[in-house]
Order: structure tokens, then sequence, then C-alpha cells
């Protein structure tokens, strides 16, 4: 019997080709550049590059003292905020679950923040309300407490930035909220039969049943997190005395103020192996405490 060609159907193809050029040039193209310029001495300006190899890698690691001034304190805004909006957020949605009046109302009242983001509006906002003379310290001034100086001092600047880390919790309470809703009820039921306290069920079947929700919100958390640059950017500018001298911050200093994207570069990929290396470790330690319904 005669064989007859199989046509070949080009309509997925052409559909998926805008995304997939958008994908190459923005995504694929800017992280292969930003490797090779991380290899050298470039002055996008003047349209000078210069082959360094591994010497901005050497000098970051053995004699910046900025670079270890800015990771410690993107360190401890990470490990401070992070558990900090995963707490607020399984709290709200936890509280939000149950059939409240207004329920709805309020899940929107906690989303908008998400929304804002870390806006200039945000930023202006969170200035005036920890300014020595703001809101925040006029309400400290009724119990008799001096004002603070919440942006200029350094054991408190960083810890503004993390509460407004905080309040931005929206997404993560989205995500929690969503799973709790699909924990089934009768498992309750067969739990208070048994005599089980609500204690006891949220720790015995509310938080094991949700435990993969858990993980995919503290990476997403975690890697927001040690990208964060707008708060530190607007609000604090990095100080005082660099303690919300955030990675990101560094590097977009070192790039468009110091004009040297080599060296920009080269912070950035350490800080992608920075968020690879405790991705991995929170993913290898899952198996001990995230339990899939096989």
């Amino acid at each position: 019997m005669p064989t007859t060609k199989r046509k070949t159907n080009l309509t997925p193809y052409i559909l998926l080709a805008p995304w997939f050029i958008g994908f190459v040039v923005f995504k694929v193209y800017p992280i292969i550049s930003s490797f090779w310029y991380s290899l050298t001495e470039t002055n996008l300006i003047l349209q000078e590059t210069t082959f360094v190899g591994l010497q901005h890698y050497i000098e970051i690691f053995t004699t910046d003292n900025i670079f270890k001034t800015s990771f410690v304190a993107t360190l401890k805004y990470v490990l401070i905020g992070t558990p900090m909006v995963m707490v607020a957020a399984f709290f709200i949605a936890f509280v939000l679950n149950f059939k409240l009046k207004g329920v709805n109302f309020f899940r929107t009242a906690y989303y908008i923040p998400s929304i804002l983001g870390g806006n200039v509006a945000v930023s202006i906002l969170w200035t005036m309300l920890f300014n020595t003379n703001g809101p925040i310290n006029i309400v400290l001034g009724v119990f008799g407490i001096e004002p603070v100086n919440w942006l200029t001092n350094e054991t408190y600047a960083v810890f503004v930035l993390i509460f407004l880390k905080t309040w931005q919790f929206g997404s993560t309470m989205l995500i929690f909220l969503s799973a709790l809703q699909n924990v089934s009820a009768s498992l309750y039921e067969a739990a208070s039969i048994d005599g089980a306290s609500k204690a006891r069920q949220l720790f015995s079947i509310t938080l094991p049943i949700i435990t993969p929700m858990v993980l995919f919100n503290a990476i997403n958390v975690l890697v927001k997190a040690f990208q964060e640059f707008n708060s530190a950017y607007l609000i604090t500018k990095g100080g005082p005395n660099r303690t919300t001298y955030f990675l990101n911050v560094y590097i977009y200093d070192t790039a468009f103020r110091m004009n040297n994207f080599g060296y920009a570069s080269a912070i950035t990929w350490i800080l992608l192996l920075i968020i690879g290396v405790l991705t991995a470790i929170i993913f290898s330690s899952s198996s001990y405490w995230v339990y899939y319904n096989d």
C-alpha cells in the first residue's frame, strides 16, 4: 500500500513562538550575558570589555568588606523576616478559614498589601509612619515612651523593613487558606469523637496535611526576601551604617553608580548560588517533614 506523508500541524508552534522568543531574549540571553560579564571588566558606557577570569569572585571573597557587610544584613533580613511572614500568613489564614461574618471582606483586605508591593507610595507611607515625629512615636508617647529614631538607628532600621515585609503576607496567606480549605472536615469530626482538642487537631491533622504548601510558601518567601530591593533603597537607603544595605542594593550601586557591570554580575551570580544552596537544603530536608497524600 502507498504510504501517505504525515502532515505536521504548525499551529501549536506558531502559538508558542512569542513566548519562546520572549523567554530566550529576556531570560536565557540575560543569564548567559551576565555570567560572561562576571568574568570581565566591563564599562557599558565606554563600550570597553576586558576579560579578567575569576578575579571578581576572588576579590569578593577575600578583600570586599562591603560584600560581607551586605551579606550579613541580607541574611539577617531573610532569617528573621521569612519565619515572621510564614507565621503571620498562616495565623490569619487559619482565622479566616472559619465561617465568620464578613470573612470575604477581611480576606480581600489582608490580600491588598501584597498587591501594592514595595512601590514608592508604600515606601513614603512607611517613612512617614516611622519618622521621629510620625504616628508610631506619637502613639508610644501616649504611654510615656520616648521617641525612637526607627530609620536611623542601627538596631531598629532592619526591623522596620522586616515589619513591612510581614505586612505584605497576602499572597502567602491565600495559598495557606486554599490548603486549609482542602482539609477534609471528616478528619476533624473523627478527631473530635476521639476526644482530640483543637490544639491537637491543629498539630496532628492540619499542619501535617498542608506541609506541601508550607514547603512551597517557605521557598517563595525565602527567594523573595533575598531579592529585596525597594524597601531598603527607598526607605533607609541602605543605612544606617549599611545595616540595611542588602545585596541587591549593593548590586545596583555597583552597576549603575560605579559603572562596574562585571563586578555587579559576579555578585549577582554569588547571590544566585546562595539562594540555590539554601533552596536545595530546604528541599533535601522536606523528606523528613513534608507529607504527601499518595
